[in-house]
């Protein structure tokens, strides 16, 4: 079965003290819902027509475990927090098996 992963970049910081409150909420649910954060960093370099956004990649062992994770209790609790305090893209995408 393909891993799931779950991708977010960061465009724009409204709200610092909503940013900081949803990150106490949002790294423990995930984990708790058997993510596991590979990538949480600002770009080093871009190309093409990239943008230079702080970008989190979070592995699940399916696209279905990243899903039920981003819409589970905990998770929206952390959306809660957040209330607009960023404008982001996030998304599910599936692996290469």
């Amino acid at each position: 079965m393909a891993k799931g992963y779950l991708v977010s970049c960061v465009r724009k910081v409204i709200d610092t003290s909503k940013l900081d409150a949803y990150r106490k909420l949002a790294g423990p649910a995930m984990m708790a819902a058997g993510g596991r954060f590979i990538v949480r960093s600002d770009p080093t370099i871009t190309y093409e027509s990239g943008l230079d956004e702080r970008t989190v990649i979070i592995e699940f062992d399916s696209v279905e475990a990243a899903i039920a994770a981003h819409d589970g209790a905990a998770y929206q609790e952390a959306l809660k927090a957040l209330d607009g305090g960023v404008e982001r893209d996030m998304r599910v995408v599936e692996g290469l098996e």
